[in-house]
């Protein structure tokens, strides 16, 4: 019974990620799908524009404040939104994103769960906008995005900065799979590399911060040395902080996100610094990307967002 459950379950998975890919042959995006005839945009003010937003969880702090602006935003502007939830899960996401095509919707603004799992929308002729992650499949319109691998880079200096040389570090890394988590472990461990920093353990704990705060306990029960924790997000770096004080134990924390709750970690001693991003700015700029769309206005292929270090010395500023 069990096997015909597991058969049935990957024919439908199967199915779904068919009938995704079937919708992301074309963009509808002039000059960018290899399309013979290329129409062109039409144009459309803010309070016409119907538009879909797909974020991966607003269990998250960072993704509520995304999400928040993005609705002040529409709202001052008069554009219909529609937001879902995907709740952390690529089969979620995929089917808001395929309510949006029978919606009709103009455009979709999307927080990936994961990068490979949602091919955007574009058989549809629906310009796809990624925010904070990038998508592996399909073609987006552009991604509005900090620059993850300079914030993994700075985190890797910032631990050099705050504790030292030759540090002994243990890792916490996000969602296998998604672009945050690529590009920031790839920042991190090829600056920690050139500093002579010392990466005793990495091990993924989603982004999440009871995870994150599990995957600690366990880490440190091997590895006693350790000088300071580096987390991939805010999230993770403060259930690392909860695991390393139940021990009693001095250790550096440092995150990426720049959460209010960190901020106040921060100023009790508790987290050491974080490299700060500016998810409500994220929102803002991916929504402006669309009215500038269906303004005839050439959008760029990656928006960068600001990054900044935030330790005691600054704790006040670069607030969400």
């Amino acid at each position: 019974m069990k096997l015909v459950k597991k058969l049935t379950f990957a024919f439908v998975a199967t199915l779904a990620v068919s009938t995704l890919t079937a919708c992301s042959l074309y963009t509808g995006i002039p000059g960018r799908d290899g399309k013979e005839k290329v129409e062109e945009v039409t144009h459309k003010k803010p309070n016409e524009l119907n538009i879909g937003v797909s974020i991966s969880t607003t269990n998250n702090p960072y993704f509520v404040s995304m999400n928040n602006a993005i609705k002040s935003m529409a709202k001052e502007k008069n554009t219909k939104l529609t937001v879902s939830d995907a709740q952390n899960d690529s089969a979620t996401q995929l089917n808001n994103v395929q309510n949006f095509i029978s919606q009709n919707v103009d455009a979709i603004l999307i927080n990936p769960v994961d990068s490979d799992a949602i091919v955007p929308a574009n058989n549809a002729h629906i310009p796809v906008i990624a925010m904070d992650r990038g998508s592996n499949g399909g073609t987006v319109l552009t991604t509005v995005a900090s620059d993850n691998v300079a914030a993994g880079k700075m985190a890797a200096q910032a631990v050099e900065k705050l504790v030292g040389k030759n540090v002994k570090v243990l890792e916490l890394s996000g969602t296998p799979g998604a672009s945050a988590t690529i590009d920031r472990g790839k920042g991190f461990n090829s600056e920690a590399k050139t500093l002579g920093l010392n990466i005793l353990s990495s091990q993924s704990a989603n982004f999440d911060r009871t995870t994150g705060l599990n995957t600690t306990q366990n880490m440190l029960q091997s590895h006693k040395d350790v000088q300071a924790i580096f987390a991939q997000n805010d999230e993770m770096a403060l259930g690392a902080a909860k695991a390393v004080q139940a021990t009693g134990q001095k250790i550096a924390i440092f995150g990426i996100d720049g959460e209010s709750e960190t901020h106040d970690a921060i100023k009790a001693g508790t987290m050491t610094a974080t490299i700060a991003q500016q998810p409500a700015k994220i929102g803002e700029m991916a929504l402006q990307a669309t009215y500038d769309y269906y303004q005839g206005k050439k959008i760029a292929h990656m928006i960068n967002s600001p990054i900044y270090l935030v330790d005691k010395d600054n704790v006040d500023q670069h607030q969400w």
